[in-house]
């Protein structure tokens, strides 16, 4: 439950005929789409279908794509990219989360009084006499 006691959009509560009403479709279109394999509805302990609010915008986002033409193996595919877009999504949030505390957990160290200071691996240019070799020294790694 939410703050304000509405159902969680992945909680499975409406009953088939509310979700019909709800998405603009008929029972049996659901119960297509679900033979399909384009939408999974809960099930109750006796088997009958129960409904998300998630599986609801999914309903009206494929009787949006039939009605403008898009054939169910289209649906099928867009559906799936979706899905892969919202996983890619996710993980970039999970890796920008991680190059930021990698980042700070850095400038945390360089900033400590102990931060070990980092050896210089420029050459050493020496100035001999004129006329004389320059001789350039590289530090060991």
């Amino acid at each position: 439950m939410s703050v304000f006691g509405a159902p969680n959009p992945e909680a499975a509560v409406y009953v088939i005929s509310v979700a019909a009403e709800l998405s603009g479709l008929h029972p049996q279109t659901l119960r297509a789409y679900e033979r399909m394999g384009l939408i999974t509805p809960g099930r109750t302990g006796g088997g009958g279908r129960r409904y998300s609010h998630r599986d609801i915008e999914r309903l009206r986002m494929i009787a949006d794509l039939t009605s403008s033409g898009v054939g169910v193996e289209g649906v099928r595919r867009l559906l799936d990219l979706e899905t892969q877009i919202d996983a890619l999504r996710s993980r970039n949030a999970e890796l920008l989360a991680e190059l930021d505390a990698t980042r700070e957990a850095l400038r945390r160290a360089m900033s400590s009084p102990a931060a070990p200071t980092l050896p210089n691996r420029l050459p050493v240019l020496r100035a001999a006499d004129p006329g004389s070799s320059v001789v350039v020294w590289r530090r060991g790694r």
